[in-house]
């Protein structure tokens, strides 16, 4: 068994959510170059001052966006360790000493329809557990901002709809959405289990690198089109039209009920903040 202070928790989460709001991912980056190279003018404008601002707020430290998010986290637990201390609390401490310390915007309300009083340290964090086999403690981060969260899409679909109703109701989805999320975005799509869980599979979908595929091989044919479809949509970067909707599109999947086929979507926007430690 081997024993984890809540003190090592509380600032490897402070450390990665300062580290994510300011440095975007190498294969976001990536993706990105990439998809400059295949615009013309308007478009490539566009995402040309993306990689700027990407710079920017590299050499500088300063938040790549103005929204810097939920803070949400996937929180791998290994059967042999123990944990002195309260492992909830400790990820919302790191949380508030980072977005304080870090003067990262609060975004979150204590209560979300009549008095809507921010808390002032953007807690609480939204926090999923598991455990895992091992003696470590893995931390998945993803800094969820509000306008492309505003543009999710339930569908309980009918299984008989089968893989053409899922790909068109993502595409649906992304058609909706249109400039909202802050295009180029990532589509995170959640299959399977009850409504509830397609939609936590969706933002675990988010926390893939680009470029790779889901081992299924139905599914990573699934996702090829499903990224072909919405890049056919031309709504471009920032809505303005051109031939990057999606930098990519990822699936998770789960057991689900006979007579269900739920199928959440969750997009992320071009500044794709995402990341891990492990303790």
């Amino acid at each position: 068994m081997r024993e984890i202070q809540v003190e090592q928790v509380i600032d490897s989460v402070k450390k990665l959510c300062l580290e994510k709001a300011y440095h975007l991912p190498k294969d976001i980056k990536e993706a990105i170059d990439k998809a400059a190279l295949n615009e013309e003018e308007l478009p490539k404008y566009i995402l040309e001052q993306c990689k700027e601002n990407y710079k920017i707020a590299d050499e500088e430290e300063f938040p790549l966006c103005q929204d810097t998010g939920t803070a949400l986290f996937f929180v791998e637990i290994g059967e042999e360790v123990y944990i002195k201390g309260n492992l909830n609390d400790a990820i919302n401490e790191g949380v508030r000493q980072a977005y304080k310390e870090g003067f990262l915007r609060k975004s979150i309300v204590d209560e979300p329809i009549f008095d809507r009083v921010n808390t002032k340290d953007n807690t609480p964090a939204i926090i999923y557990f598991d455990f895992v086999k091992g003696d470590k403690i893995k931390i998945y981060f993803l800094a969820k901002g509000g306008g492309a969260e505003n543009c999710a899409g339930l569908g309980m679909l009918m299984p008989s709809q089968g893989s053409k109703g899922v790909v068109d109701f993502v595409v649906e989805t992304v058609k909706k959405a249109g400039g909202k999320p802050c295009p180029p975005v990532i589509v995170g799509v959640g299959c399977g289990g009850t409504a509830d869980y397609a939609a936590v599979l969706s933002k675990k979908a988010l926390l893939i690198k680009t470029g790779q595929r889901n081992k299924n091989e139905n599914y990573s044919k699934m996702e090829l089109e499903i990224l072909e479809k919405v890049n056919d949509l031309n709504i471009g970067p920032q809505g303005l039209g051109g031939k990057t909707t999606a930098l990519e599109v990822h699936i998770e999947y789960a057991p689900c009920h006979i007579a269900s086929m739920p199928c959440f979507v969750t997009l992320n926007c071009h500044s794709a903040r995402h990341g891990e430690v492990i303790i």
